[in-house]
């Protein structure tokens, strides 16, 4: 396929890289003037688009992704999807997906899980919304850039389906440091903890495959001083956006609240910026409940 690619980021790159490698033809456009080895590097996010089977966006909020989509779209053969990668608000997806379908445009918002190491490794999970028929256009797309893509119903699914998923990640790794630094006080050694929780009833992701426990389980970034395997400000956004749809949808989600409260705490007045979404360990290790 003629694939345009736009937002050539430490996800983007990578993404646009495995393309190539499958042996896709990609115009790259990146505002920062990244470019990826073997693409073709377009003026703009437009000059990029022209006669692209598929415009590919890897963008940071939906501001931005409205601001691209409102340039390229005019500039797309109609029949063409627009396939947008980042994580945005569900409004902001679904207004562009209005936007694509009234230029005869097919469209698919499809966030994606695994991180910059999946996003090289061609084994990220994305999670699409859209139509049957834009989503079997781009499918042999996914299969390149992940091992798994769920198609979870119309626009905006996708990204529903997303932050969904990551406030419980927010929250199950709140409580599994919380737990941790409770074991600590009451002298239960970390290596009894986790033998206990990862077997019974307790076990969880953030426990079993990415503990935040130093030497405790599978190889994770508290393994390597909390360097961000998923940093906590992308946790923080996250969480924003699970709330602000919460809000829209008037849905009652006191435990996301919460922890969007103690990740803009972390992020902004303490010190968790640039770490590790699971450096809360530490954070709670030197608190007492005061």
């Amino acid at each position: 396929m003629n694939i345009a690619f736009i937002g050539l980021g430490n996800m983007g790159g990578p993404m646009a890289a495995n393309l190539i490698k499958a042996g896709h033809s990609v115009t790259g456009f990146d505002v920062a003037g990244t470019t990826v080895e073997g693409a073709r590097v377009a003026a703009s996010a437009a000059e990029a688009a022209k006669g692209a089977d598929v415009v590919i966006t890897m963008l940071p909020n939906g501001a931005i992704l409205r601001a691209v989509a409102a340039d390229v779209i005019p500039a797309m053969t109609p029949g063409a999807v627009l396939l947008d990668c980042s994580t945005v608000d569900v409004e902001s997806a679904r207004a562009v997906a209005d936007l694509a379908a009234a230029a005869g445009l097919g469209a698919l918002d499809a966030p994606v899980s695994g991180g910059i190491g999946g996003a090289a490794a061609g084994t990220l999970t994305f999670m699409v919304g859209g139509s049957d028929e834009a989503f079997a256009i781009a499918k042999p797309l996914f299969d390149i850039m992940g091992q798994k893509a769920v198609h979870c119903g119309p626009s905006g699914n996708g990204q529903a389906a997303k932050i969904c998923n990551n406030m419980i990640l927010g929250v199950t790794m709140i409580a599994t440091c919380e737990a941790f630094a409770l074991a600590d006080k009451l002298g239960l050694d970390r290596q009894s903890m986790f033998d206990v929780v990862s077997t019974s009833s307790g076990y969880s992701w953030t426990m079993n495959a990415y503990c935040p426990a130093p030497g405790v389980g599978p190889n994770s970034p508290a393994d390597n001083g909390y360097k961000p395997g998923f940093a906590s400000e992308l946790m923080l956004k996250d969480l924003g956006l699970s709330q602000q749809a919460a809000e829209a949808a008037d849905a009652d989600t006191p435990m996301g609240q919460r922890a969007l409260e103690l990740y803009k705490q972390f992020v902004e007045a303490e010190d968790g910026k640039g770490m590790d979404f699971s450096a809360m360990l530490p954070r709670f290790e030197k608190r007492g409940r005061g």
